[in-house]
């Protein structure tokens, strides 16, 4: 398993990441009906929001799982972060970075993600939209461009409960 690299800008996303005061916040429809659409979208077990934090991976929104965070060192969103284009891992298991992850060995036994990066105005990525799923599979352009339709969602969710704190 391959750590993602800390970002060029982790302080300045960590700052902003604060600033939107979401973090342990509780679950909030706005953010569950665009993971739950995104769920139903790509056909896939598994659509969180995440918020990457300095040592975890935060879940604003779950559906399909009943997890509210994961060890940074470990996640799939760890990696996405580091892209403002989805980042896609079509099989873990054949990919280095993740072929002996965790969440791919074990319990939940992740094959398939697809992350959009939550980047805000300021340039910072704080988190991401993200898929899961069990099996290997791709992502074709139209795809691709839901999934970031749907990030661009999330971020204004962001923004307008910053906005409203």
């Amino acid at each position: 398993m391959i750590t993602a690299p800390i970002p060029a800008d982790e302080d300045a996303r960590l700052n902003a990441l604060r600033q939107l005061l979401i973090l342990d916040t509780p679950p909030e429809e706005r953010f569950d009906r665009i993971a739950a659409f995104a769920a139903d979208e790509f056909d896939v077990p598994i659509a969180v929001v995440s918020l990457v934090d300095s040592d975890r991976t935060w879940f604003k929104s779950r559906i399909g799982t009943d997890l509210h965070e994961a060890p940074r060192d470990v996640s799939f969103c760890g990696h996405a972060i580091l892209h403002d284009e989805p980042f896609v891992v079509p099989d873990a298991t054949l990919d280095v970075r993740f072929a002996d992850n965790p969440n791919v060995t074990q319990e939940p036994h992740i094959r398939f993600y697809a992350g959009a990066c939550l980047k805000l105005p300021s340039g910072q990525n704080v988190g991401t939209l993200c898929l899961y799923d069990f099996n290997p599979r791709e992502m074709d352009r139209i795809a691709l461009a839901i999934l970031a339709t749907l990030r661009d969602l999330v971020v204004e969710q962001l923004l307008d409960k910053a906005a409203s704190v």
